[in-house]
């Protein structure tokens, strides 16, 4: 059986799944007889609207994965809970409220462009996610209570027969989602890229979207708990991708300090910290259970950080 833990272990699901990009409206200029810049590209802007939508929701939804986490922390997923577990009193992670984010999810399935694989595997995720949430929601409440001391666990029995498939179903779900949405985002990434630097040239806001995109790139390789080992190999050209990434952004100091300083201590401490995780791994052969798990947890955190700071800085624009 899986050792319990307090909280949702420093796995890359913790992760904000996906850096959601900012719809590009025209920004306005600064004098009256400055020159108004290209229109965004309509069909980019529907493809940023369709990935930020479901970005959202498997964002939100990522609750369930650790909800389900913390219950096979504790309980024999074979035989089911007997009510005499050490770590019962854990219990489940209550979910969130996601109803907008499956409406917009929703919508988003129906909207141009037609994507068939991944709009198919969302409406597929939202369908597991309406079996399961209400499984753990009763389940929740039921170890909250300590319910199961008047049964004997009865009902955590009945509960755990429909949890698991559920919970499997669920997974395998979410699972074909992010596949489908990998190969979205590269392709959409590189659109957004060159949309921004048709309007812009290499501005402030392309340089932190091109640091951006290289972290997630360095992210989608990090350990797991499904996949422990790292490929060292495509790790080290990850890096060395983010690390041009800031080279690009030095150039902008040159003419734009105040532009390059939005990520610049950052994004600059996350690579130094990268390497010095790198070296761990290739010590011990890219496995991450021999490795510790202190700086990943902390690489982890300060992507998400790094991600609500650029999704501030292309809300707002310069």
């Amino acid at each position: 059986m899986t050792r319990p833990c307090h909280s949702p272990r420093p796995d890359r699901r913790g992760l904000l799944f996906g850096f959601a990009a900012a719809a590009l409206a025209p920004a306005t200029p600064l004098l009256a007889q400055a020159p108004a810049r290209p229109a965004p590209d309509a069909a980019l802007q529907a493809a940023i609207a369709k990935s930020n939508a479901y970005t959202e929701l498997l964002n939100r939804t990522l609750r369930a994965v650790e909800s389900w986490d913390r219950y096979r922390s504790w309980v024999n997923l074979q035989r089911g809970p007997t009510g005499r577990e050490r770590y019962i009193t854990y219990g489940l992670y209550s979910l969130y409220d996601v109803r907008s984010e499956i409406q917009k999810a929703e919508q988003a399935v129906v909207q141009e462009p037609a994507l068939p694989d991944l709009d198919d595997a969302m409406r597929r995720y939202i369908q597991s996610y309406a079996v399961l949430a209400p499984l753990i929601t009763r389940a929740n409440v039921y170890y909250e209570r300590k319910d199961y001391q008047d049964d004997g666990a009865a009902l955590g029995r009945e509960l755990h027969r429909d949890l698991v498939p559920a919970a499997q179903a669920f997974l395998k779900d979410r699972a074909d989602v992010e596949l489908h949405m990998r190969a979205f985002r590269a392709d959409l990434n590189q659109r957004e890229l060159a949309d921004i630097e048709r309007r812009e040239g290499r501005s402030a806001r392309w340089n932190v979207r091109n640091v951006m995109i290289a972290a997630r790139g360095v992210m989608d390789l990090m350990p797991s708990d499904a996949r422990p080992v790292v490929d060292l190999a495509a790790f080290d050209a990850a890096i060395a991708g983010y690390s041009a990434a800031l080279r690009d952004l030095d150039k902008l100091k040159e003419t734009d300090p105040s532009g390059a300083s939005i990520l610049d201590g950052q994004a600059g401490s996350w690579l130094g910290s990268l390497r010095e995780y790198r070296q761990k791994l290739g010590r011990v052969r890219g496995d991450a259970r021999r490795a510790g798990g202190h700086e990943r947890m902390w690489i982890v955190n300060n992507y998400n950080t790094m991600v609500s700071i650029a999704q501030t800085r292309l809300r707002i624009g310069r």
